[in-house]
């Protein structure tokens, strides 16, 4: 009788039993760079390491000179008066309605332009994509008031409708969503063609799937700039049930006295959100910087 012989991973699961060796994950591995790297991060945390320090201080240890590098007794009273306002809830909502729009706007609109420039041929496309690239280079200080007139004509103003229409879509997020179209095989899409998919299917189908790290990258960087923005709410927003975070946690600043227990407590609030969306996407933001710089 011939002996069954075992598969070859039993066998040599079997035989790493019996010499007791297990596996081992491998270790990251140390380069130089961290020596470099590693204080250049502990450098950058440090604001936001002091503002959440100063945030469980009271007003009389903020205003201590010297200043206070360590809160002797943790006192959340920034906390309470932040969330004891009655209007920062609203506040909240307020900015987290008005960045939601932008984004989902911003995805939309920007994959089809993105799309129509990578993909499609037609007259005037290389001027149009030369003019929308040069309005980048236009500061917000030129065409605020233009855009001031435009949203009291549509009457806007002092609606949170004045700080999405101006961002519906940018020219950043369509000029990376195309650059990152344009590194994507054609092979992809003919073979889609081929089989009968229209050009929107082939979009939807195709295409959108595998542009997740340039959708999550316009979705963050987006989010991060409505989010934060202070100057445009502050020139079309004038009713305090419109105000956005960042508009609202002026109000915590007077000309003779200053809440910064409040004010510290209620930028942490704020920055949290953004935080969490950093992190959540960080992978897939590095992911598309390098394959947005592959091809132009």
């Amino acid at each position: 009788m011939t002996a069954v012989s075992a598969p070859p991973d039993a066998a040599q699961a079997a035989s790493s039993a019996r010499t007791g060796t297990r596996r081992r994950l491998p270790r990251p591995r140390f380069s130089a760079w961290h020596l470099l790297l590693a204080p250049m991060a502990l450098l950058f945390a440090v604001p936001l390491i002091w503002l959440a320090l100063s945030s469980v201080m009271s007003n009389a240890q903020i205003n201590r000179f010297p200043p206070a590098l360590w809160p002797s007794h943790p006192d959340l009273d920034g906390y309470r008066y932040v969330l004891g306002n009655a209007m920062f809830p609203r506040w909240f909502a307020n900015s987290f309605l008005v960045s939601l729009v932008t984004v989902t706007a911003n995805l939309v609109l920007g994959t089809l332009g993105g799309y129509a420039f990578a993909r499609m041929r037609f007259a005037g496309s290389r001027l149009l994509l030369g003019l929308m690239l040069a309005t980048m280079a236009i500061p917000f200080q030129l065409t605020m008031i233009p855009t001031f007139l435009v949203m009291k004509q549509l009457g806007l103003i002092d609606s949170l409708g004045a700080l999405i229409v101006p961002s519906l879509v940018t020219p950043f997020s369509v000029f990376l969503l195309r650059q990152f179209f344009l590194s994507l095989p054609r092979e992809l899409e003919e073979a889609a063609w081929i089989d009968g998919c229209s050009r929107l299917r082939v979009l939807w189908r195709i295409v959108l799937p595998l542009s997740r790290p340039a959708l999550s990258t316009v979705a963050v960087l987006t989010f991060l700039s409505t989010w934060n923005d202070l100057t445009w709410p502050l020139i079309a927003i004038n009713h305090d049930t419109q105000y956005t975070l960042q508009l609202g946690l002026t109000t915590f600043q007077g000309q003779h006295h200053t809440q910064w227990a409040a004010v510290m407590a209620g930028n942490v609030i704020t920055v949290l959100p953004v935080l969490l969306a950093f992190l959540g996407a960080q992978k897939a933001f590095i992911q598309s910087i390098t394959s947005t710089g592959l091809k132009g």
